[in-house]
């Protein structure tokens, strides 16, 4: 029995660690009032689509701009990608709050 859940446990965790994704922020950019260019990179699943969640934040950190993006399967294990969020008004920063397996 012991054996049994030991190996159940060891599933799940490799199990969940094939589907993980991790995403780095690498800046961003004020382009204007109304909007931010946030570059960063996901390292995931290869082969499976993935969606990430950006934010643009002021200076107090509120949210003043967010966009979902999906990230088509390629063959690599890490993508680039810079995308452009609409703000409703300044922001002083964006970034990634989360992206998972699609």
């Amino acid at each position: 029995m012991a054996l049994l859940l030991v190996g159940a446990f060891g599933w799940m965790t490799v199990a969940q660690s094939m589907s993980s994704v991790d995403a780095d922020d690498l800046g961003f950019t004020l382009v204007d009032e109304h909007s931010v260019d946030v570059s960063f990179q996901v390292t995931g699943v290869q082969g499976k689509a993935v969606v990430c969640a950006l934010e643009a934040l002021d200076e107090e950190f509120g949210v003043v701009g967010w966009k979902i993006v999906e990230i088509e399967a390629g063959d690599s294990h890490s993508q680039a990608r810079s995308v452009t969020i609409p703000t409703v008004s300044e922001a002083t920063t964006g970034l990634v709050n989360a992206c998972w397996v699609a």
